[in-house]
């Protein structure tokens, strides 16, 4: 595999994987690993480096995720949003810079609110017969616990993705 090659494989699989990873896990377990928003924040500092990012570039896609945490943990200080939510934001900040990560709020708050109008409509649906042995949509549909919100932070994050510097900069 030469160079190119191993680059297109990152910048296609590395954030688009782990979001996705993130998304399911939100869902089925209502946690995000720290270990994804670790290895988000390892492969935008290796793929940076690979594609020659200059370092004031890196310290400003640091300054934005350093924001976005200092925002989401202070919503998970309210109860708004779970801990895991906060650094999956700021991580995928971090990916986003200061060029899409307003966009991505956008998008995630208002795919978020989408999510949480479906789940609070299928949880009073009393749906929770179909879910009969089924230990994680048990959980999901009793309303136990919050929003899967890292499905929608996923989402939005992916939908962003496309425009970004990332994919700009992979040689076809």
């Amino acid at each position: 595999m030469d160079m190119t090659s191993f680059v297109q494989a990152l910048v296609f699989c590395v954030f688009p994987f782990l979001l996705v990873f993130a998304a399911v896990s939100d869902l089925v377990t209502m946690t995000i690993s720290n270990r994804i928003s670790i290895l988000l924040t390892a492969g935008f500092i290796g793929l940076a480096l690979v594609l020659g990012l200059p370092f004031s570039a890196i310290g400003m896609h640091f300054g934005v995720a350093a924001i976005v945490l200092s925002i989401g943990f202070a919503m998970f200080a309210f109860g708004w949003i779970g801990g895991g939510d906060a650094k999956l934001a700021a991580a995928i900040s971090l990916w986003l810079g200061f060029d899409h990560t307003l966009e991505f709020a956008f998008v995630a708050a208002i795919l978020g609110g989408l999510l949480s109008l479906l789940i609070i409509s299928t949880r009073n649906a009393n749906l929770s017969i179909f879910a009969y042995k089924i230990e994680w949509l048990e959980r999901f549909l009793s309303g136990r616990k919050g929003i899967p919100y890292g499905i929608a932070l996923s989402a939005g994050a992916l939908f962003i993705y496309p425009d970004t510097f990332w994919l700009r900069s992979v040689p076809f």
